[in-house]
């Protein structure tokens, strides 16, 4: 039986919540997507690099950077956005996907680039820790997704092999990088995003967590 692994931001929990929350004018969709993608940039540049650094300083960093950008949101609302990150809305179908898991007797984790900090902070704000057995967070290696040894982390800390877990991302680099480290993947397309070209090959793909369920035991 695999244990059931899931990426935290994007998959589980809404990273677009932050901007929403507050009232950022017509052009804050485009704000936070940027802020997402300059938030990731960071993280790959840095482990190209041979660096790290927080999880949280990053965020941080990639919203100043968003917010010079976009100069029709007020840069005032920074402390608030940032806040709003520790808090950010979990998606319905992570929650009813996770419930169904453990009604099955099933063991769930997260595995994710965000600090110890942020994670608990977001798994608790959103009240999932009931659904959640484990939490494991790049800062124990040091490095970022995709990275091998962000995937080999959740292998030594369930002591388990790789082919024994399944995880479920809905960021499709994630999802790749996470299969050809050998694990059971599914991609969970929640934007309708093309194939990538890169190494691995998700098992499955879906629409919405709320489809996982019907895959759980399928061969």
């Amino acid at each position: 039986m695999p244990l059931f692994v899931f990426d935290a931001y994007g998959t589980l929990f809404d990273v677009h919540a932050a901007i929403r929350r507050y009232s950022t004018g017509p052009d804050a969709d485009r704000m936070s997507e940027i802020w997402r993608a300059k938030q990731l940039e960071y993280t790959w540049t840095l482990t190209l690099a041979g660096c790290y650094a927080d999880f949280w300083i990053l965020t941080e960093r990639a919203l100043d950077f968003a917010l010079a950008r976009v100069q029709s949101v007020d840069k005032a609302l920074k402390p608030k956005l940032l806040d709003a990150y520790f808090k950010l809305d979990a998606f319905p179908d992570a929650r009813s996907a996770l419930g169904h898991l453990k009604q099955q007797g099933h063991k769930t984790a997260i595995l994710s680039n965000g600090s110890p900090a942020m994670l608990d902070a977001v798994v608790q704000a959103s009240r999932l820790g009931m659904l959640i057995d484990a939490v494991f967070s790049v800062e124990a290696v040091g490095i970022y997704k995709p990275h091998p040894k962000v995937y080999q982390l959740a292998a030594d800390r369930l002591g388990i092999a790789a082919n024994a877990i399944a995880f479920q991302s809905s960021n499709a680099w994630d999802a790749y990088a996470a299969s050809a480290f050998g694990m059971q993947v599914v991609w969970c397309n929640r934007y309708g995003q093309r194939p990538e070209r890169l190494p691995g090959k998700p098992d499955r793909m879906v629409r919405s967590l709320a489809e996982l369920p019907a895959l759980v035991g399928a061969p």
